[in-house]
């Protein structure tokens, strides 16, 4: 009998070291597809032909002959963090949290899927105007980027009660605001055709981009 139950004690050992491993490979997915999102724009917009990144949005990348590389990267890295907030629900023990941050990452597939329209002079032969009229697609956008840049300091204040350490509390209460501030700051640029919209856009981004995989990996543990 003590046989069986050291047999029974090792399976169960077993599946939850399995079930610990996978929780961390799925964390680990969340953390490089926020950090992979930020590199691949940032290359993509500098090597661009015709891009101007202090002025024109990240998903104009997604247009142009080259318009898939930022495709791929709305999609894909979207579907890394989603998948990646099922194991931050887990490993940091909010299930709201896991929820937001879903909606983060499955709001950047959105995007990727429902691209904006040609304006203000991208691609290169656009005329340098906003049009009066857009089309479906493009107010989808919109809306799915209304909820990737509401669902940032949503998750960072959530994230700020969910963590127990003081430095996380703090970091991430700081990431809220800015992502806040930022996200402000980009739709009045934007509505402006300010010059440097997209600058404000990109800081926006890497505030709170780097905070996630952040947390993805301090969920993680040590790799």
């Amino acid at each position: 009998m003590d046989g069986f139950h050291d047999r029974c004690s090792c399976v169960v050992s077993e599946v939850i070291a399995r079930g610990v491993a996978a929780m961390t490979v799925l964390l680990w997915v969340g953390a490089l597809s926020a950090w992979l999102f930020i590199v691949t724009f940032a290359l993509d917009g500098w090597t661009r032909p015709g891009y101007r990144p202090m002025r024109d949005p990240v998903s104009a990348l997604a247009l142009g002959p080259r318009g898939w590389l930022q495709t791929a990267n709305f999609i894909v890295c979207g579907l890394g963090i989603a998948v990646g907030s099922i194991g931050a629900a887990d490993a940091l023990d909010s299930p709201l949290l896991g929820a937001v941050i879903a909606v983060f990452g499955c709001s950047l597939v959105a995007s990727g899927v429902f691209p904006m329209d040609a304006m203000r002079g991208y691609p290169p032969g656009t005329p340098d105007t906003t049009p009066t009229d857009v089309s479906m697609r493009h107010k989808l956008h919109d809306w799915a980027g209304v909820l990737v840049f509401g669902s940032v300091p949503v998750a960072a204040i959530v994230a700020a009660f969910a963590l127990p350490e003081a430095g996380w509390k703090w970091y991430s209460a700081l990431t809220a605001a800015a992502a806040s501030v930022g996200f402000v700051v980009f739709g009045q640029a934007w509505e402006q055709d300010h010059p440097r919209s997209g600058l404000a856009q990109r800081a926006t981004i890497v505030v709170g981009w780097v905070w996630l995989g952040l947390v993805f990996a301090h969920a993680a543990g040590p790799p």
